[in-house]
């Protein structure tokens, strides 16, 4: 039984094509420029922030963060950049009895903007505001204590393996692997994605599953 289904954010919920756009613009670089050498740093095993490094070797990015937001550039999210599945598939999780909650690797920002978004969600979070980041097992003892549920009844959803599946597995909870966004596509036939107790390919699956 899943009493507790915690979804990570960018690439599961959300299309990052806004976010890494937006970091292009700034740059001065060609957004497919941007998109393949984040793909490239990722597929190395390295951080997606080191695509930004490639393009400006030392750059510091907390600051350039602070800059964007000073320049009216910042951080933004709004419905349009929600895959099509997520409301109705989240709305009908809750309504089989499902407590769901947002946990991700976002800024603080990202989080204000995700609950401004008004999703039938019982709680938000993000690395930035609990001060540890996935994979870090910490990041996961802060999902078990908020999950309000015991481990085995709690479910991790992400697209990205070694990040999502394999240090959710290592907490003791559930998981569930789904395959959209570039790197859940790309890491999809891994060790890590096979961890996982379900492999899905929309939110709707879910609701399938959980309805079963």
């Amino acid at each position: 039984m899943m009493e507790t289904i915690v979804f990570d954010v960018g690439s599961t919920l959300v299309r990052e094509d806004r976010y890494w756009a937006s970091w292009a613009d700034w740059l001065g670089v060609p957004r497919h420029t941007l998109s393949a050498l984040v793909g490239a740093v990722v597929a190395r095993g390295r951080p997606d922030g080191d695509a930004i490094r490639l393009v400006r070797p030392g750059v510091d990015i907390a600051a350039e963060r602070r800059a964007r937001e000073a320049a009216g550039c910042g951080e933004w999210l709004d419905e349009s950049d929600l895959y099509p599945d997520v409301r109705s598939a989240l709305g009908g999780l809750r309504e089989l009895g499902v407590r769901i909650m947002l946990a991700g690797n976002q800024s603080a920002r990202a989080g204000e903007l995700l609950r401004g978004l008004g999703l039938p969600v019982e709680a938000v979070a993000t690395s930035s505001e609990w001060g540890v980041a996935k994979p870090e097992p910490g990041f996961f003892r802060r999902v078990r204590e908020v999950a309000c549920a015991a481990p085995e009844r709690t479910v991790y959803v992400g697209d990205y393996p070694a990040l999502d599946i394999r240090p959710a597995k290592a907490a003791g909870l559930r998981a569930a692997h789904i395959r959209r966004g570039p790197w859940g596509h790309l890491w999809a036939d891994t060790d890590d994605a096979a961890m996982a107790d379900w492999r899905i390919s929309t939110l709707t699956d879910l609701v399938g599953i959980v309805g079963g």
